[in-house]
């Protein structure tokens, strides 16, 4: 237990620390104690004031609320698959949802309207849940997860071809707004926006945290969960709603994010040495959070003024990770 507390600990103090750092992160350069002055007073009229409570803070907490519920998604998806390799991205899970929220998009803008935070996580949800269907009508044939894995990567590569189709056929006005985002990208983010996925998010993460025990013994097979009373259907049900509602609110804002929710739940595992999910959901969340901070701060300031997307770096660090993983899971099999 104490190694729980420890590593749990640490995490939120090196998270704390990089919420601070990705503050004063910028072209206008601010120092820790002028953040925490402005914090203190509750904002200013000074342009550096502006600067962090219209600009750098939604971002910086949008990028820890979207990071942290993309982590827990892929835990999720691993305990409904008994796979260390399932999530929201490789599944194709995520294009399902960028897929419907790009159509809500085109359709709405080419009629003037614009579409709310709500509209993009129902429509990414819808896209989301018909994704995951397919997957798992494809896991009743394939029993091997790294033919599924494959499946997955398919419907993910359709679901991309489709969005481009009526992207080609779209507004260029309308390109313009889906451009940014379908690449992956927390520029931009305001205070609604963080409202509404912090209620999705968190609300998902609370809920899934009461299912710790039920997913305890479902992990030890189904045959266990069964023994002792767990609704085994009812979970599986349960864990593809909250898994699928993560993925698409992190969509819905965010656009694509890879291979977040499928590393850094097998990091978290490694560290704390247990697949208790009472200690990785948590611990799933804030990982997931520090590493998506880190990332945006490498994806902003790299190449500044020019901003990369974030998919672009969580792939070129968590990559080598899935490929451990898949090497790893080879070799026991």
């Amino acid at each position: 237990m104490k190694r729980y507390v420890g590593i749990l600990s640490l995490a939120l103090i090196l998270l704390a620390g990089a919420v601070i750092f990705s503050i004063c992160l910028g072209s206008v350069s601010m120092s820790p104690g002028e953040v925490f002055r402005i914090l203190a007073a509750g904002g200013g009229k000074s342009t550096h004031a502006k600067i962090l409570w219209e600009i750098r803070l939604p971002r910086v907490l949008a990028a820890v609320i979207l990071g942290g519920g993309l982590s827990v998604s892929g835990f999720l998806l691993q305990t409904f698959f008994q796979n260390p390799i399932a999530g929201p991205y490789v599944l194709g899970i995520s294009s399902g949802a960028k897929l419907f929220v790009a159509m809500t998009m085109i359709f709405l803008l080419d009629r003037g309207m614009m579409i709310t935070s709500a509209g993009m996580v129902a429509s990414a949800f819808v896209g989301s849940l018909m994704a995951m269907g397919f997957v798992l009508i494809l896991s009743f044939r394939v029993k091997k997860m790294s033919m599924l894995v494959v499946c997955g990567i398919l419907i993910g590569y359709i679901c991309s071809a489709i969005t481009d189709f009526f992207v080609t056929f779209a507004e260029d006005s309308n390109i313009v707004n889906l451009h940014n985002w379908s690449k992956g990208t927390f520029s931009g983010m305001g205070w609604e926006q963080v409202g509404m996925m912090s209620i999705c998010i968190l609300l998902c993460v609370a809920a899934a945290f009461f299912l710790s025990k039920p997913m305890g013994a479902l992990q030890m097979g189904e045959a266990y969960a069964l023994s002792l009373g767990v609704s085994v259907k009812r979970l599986r049900v349960a864990l593809i709603l909250l898994s699928s509602l993560l993925s698409a609110t992190v969509t819905a804002f965010a656009g694509p994010i890879s291979f977040v929710g499928i590393a850094v739940p097998h990091l978290m595992k490694l560290s704390m040495k247990t697949a208790k999910p009472l200690v990785l959901i948590p611990g799933s969340f804030v990982g997931g959070a520090l590493l998506t901070l880190l990332c945006d701060d490498i994806a902003r300031s790299l190449f500044a003024p020019t901003e990369l997307s974030i998919s672009s770096v969580t792939a070129v660090f968590l990559v080598p990770v899935v490929m451990v993983m898949m090497i790893r899971r080879r070799r026991t099999e």
